[in-house]
């Protein structure tokens, strides 16, 4: 797969790395409080317990690791913004490896202490420009890391879902970055410039094909918060439930994304 033709935004690779560590440690520190009868609890994710969903968690960060030892790839074969597209085709493996992970660590708070202490090196000695070979193809780790982002934000939104009255928190820095980068790869899927979609204080974008705005309001605009956009684009929320609740607000006849919606799954 070709890496997208669209300008990639840039992210600072320190703020990113701090925001992967922050956000793993807040799921860290919620598991470690969980009850056997909470990580025996059913998830929004087809057949996942919270436990298999606590040790998915702990693969979005070890695929780091795992990535910094083995050797370089000879280039980097995608970007940030086919991440989406480039994951889709694994979904069945991941969830067995999930489920196995669950099944080989019956103790959650020894996984999370080992993952935990093998990123903090391994981010602390690997360069941000180094290449790694992640499984959909080679990747500058800097991207990769900011794909981490989505994995941490997503799926701690599923553990709150999941278990009542968790309230794990999204680090600010991850969740912006999750939110730019599911905002700029609806902009790759619908190039254009008639519909602007606005998740402030973080994205603004322009998508879909049709006259171009420049100036004033925009015919097309669809505005919503970070965390509503984010479970629009991933699939756990439904548009027309988003519309109805008025969790989102659209106005122009090109400002319904229900046909481009979900971005991934």
């Amino acid at each position: 797969m070709p890496p997208a033709k669209k300008r990639t935004r840039t992210y600072d690779p320190a703020k990113i790395r701090a925001a992967v560590l922050a956000q793993f440690s807040h799921v860290r520190e919620a598991v470690h409080g969980l009850t056997g009868e909470q990580l025996a609890l059913p998830t929004r994710l087809g057949d996942w317990t919270v436990r298999d969903l606590a040790a998915h968690l702990t693969m979005a960060v070890e695929s780091v690791s795992r990535a910094a030892e083995r050797p370089e790839p000879a280039r980097a074969e995608l970007g940030p913004l086919d991440y989406a597209s480039a994951t889709v085709r694994y979904a069945e493996a991941i969830a067995d490896g999930t489920h196995a992970l669950a099944e080989a660590h019956p103790d959650p708070d020894a996984l999370y202490a080992r993952v935990g202490e093998r990123i903090a090196e391994t981010l602390a000695r690997a360069p941000h420009d180094r290449l790694i070979e992640t499984r959909a193809g080679g990747m500058i780790l800097a991207d990769y890391l900011v794909t981490r982002t989505v994995e941490l934000v997503v799926h701690t939104d599923d553990l709150n879902a999941a278990v009542p009255g968790l309230d794990v928190p999204l680090d600010r820095q991850a969740l912006a970055a999750c939110t730019r980068l599911l905002a700029d790869t609806l902009a790759v899927r619908a190039p254009g410039g008639s519909t602007e979609v606005r998740v402030p204080p973080f994205a603004v974008v322009q998508c879909v094909e049709g006259p171009r705005h420049t100036r004033g309001t925009p015919p097309n605009v669809v505005e919503t918060d970070p965390l509503t956009w984010v479970r629009l684009a991933t699939g756990r929320l439904a548009w027309k439930d988003a519309v109805a609740q008025a969790r989102v607000s659209a106005s122009g006849e090109r400002a319904d994304l229900s046909r481009l919606l979900p971005l991934m799954a």
